[in-house]
């Protein structure tokens, strides 16, 4: 498994990935202004590719821009359908080359996503996971019913209340988060439960304010535009679904449950990084450097 960390990686990973495809890309599409990758879908369907783009029935832009956008790609050869009505949205963002490479993000594909928010995106080989991921693509896009068959794989509504309430259940040392906005109240009252049982839970992101007592900090960059909670430093969950009633009832999100231990490693040390930049990660920075002054005083007087 490998992370993606935006802003620094950019269009690389996503164009890159097109490009090698051999056989088939499948994939969703929420938002997407890099031209660089349309036509990068352009080039693979030009060189024999079995191009499908899932587009969404509308973002929060309207629909004007989706359907030139579906215009443009049936035009050069890709096969187009779009996604049902029957929920608020469709958000997931999600990618499949040659039905044996799995890339899950957290980012649109657009240039403030990509280029000015810190986000994530993972990619797998895992075969249990690419196939879940095949039968979901093929669900929406056929407008057929999707029923959940693995369990690391997160799908609102179908399963993402029950499986993230027990991810983070599951916490015992620490849950660091990346969520724009958490308001779900079920979600909060569990996350004020683990910190009464002693885990460090730290939020980059929005609270509700009825649960200001849950450590909290603004995202010090640019702009947020991620979903990802580190548990233990051993697994975390990656995907497009922040903790809020209406992305875990009622809107197409996708996520995934990650246990690389290396991807973790990773996504914990850049939220500590981002966290070290925060009023808070500042204080305690400043308390800590007091305190290693005061010791070595106490040091220096002892000798």
């Amino acid at each position: 498994m490998k992370l993606i960390v935006q802003p620094d990686a950019g269009i690389a990973p996503v164009v890159t990935a097109i490009k090698q495809a051999r056989k088939s890309i499948d994939v969703l599409i929420f938002r997407l202004d890099r031209y660089e990758i349309s036509r990068a879908l352009e080039g693979a369907v030009a060189r024999g590719v079995r191009v499908r783009a899932l587009t969404a029935h509308e973002n929060r832009g309207g629909t004007k821009s989706l359907r030139k956008l579906e215009m443009r790609l049936l035009e050069s050869g890709v096969t187009v359908s779009r996604t049902a009505d029957d929920l608020v949205r469709y958000h997931g963002k999600m990618m499949i080359v040659d039905g044996r490479v799995l890339h899950m993000y957290g980012f649109n594909f657009t240039a403030m996503d990509m280029e000015k928010s810190r986000s994530f995106g993972v990619v797998t080989k895992n075969e249990k996971l690419v196939n879940e991921g095949i039968k979901l693509f093929n669900a929406d896009f056929d407008r057929q019913a999707y029923v959940p068959g693995q369990e690391r794989f997160i799908v609102s509504p179908e399963n993402s209340r029950e499986r993230l309430a027990a991810f983070i259940k599951a916490a015992r040392k620490e849950l660091l988060i990346y969520d724009p906005k958490v308001t779900d109240s079920a979600m909060l009252r569990l996350l004020e439960e683990r910190v009464k049982a002693g885990v460090d839970v730290r939020i980059i992101g929005k609270v509700d304010s009825k649960f200001d007592d849950i450590d909290h900090e603004r995202y010090p960059g640019k702009r947020l535009h991620v979903r990802t909670i580190i548990r233990d430093g051993q697994r975390a969950f990656v995907g497009s679904q922040s903790l809020r009633r209406i992305e875990l009832d009622k809107r197409r999100e996708i996520g995934l449950v990650v246990n690389d231990r290396s991807v973790v490693s990773q996504l914990q040390q850049v939220f500590e990084s981002d966290w070290a930049e925060t009023a808070s990660g500042r204080k305690a920075a400043k308390e800590a450097e007091r305190n290693g002054k005061k010791d070595e005083k106490q040091l220096a007087a002892a000798s």
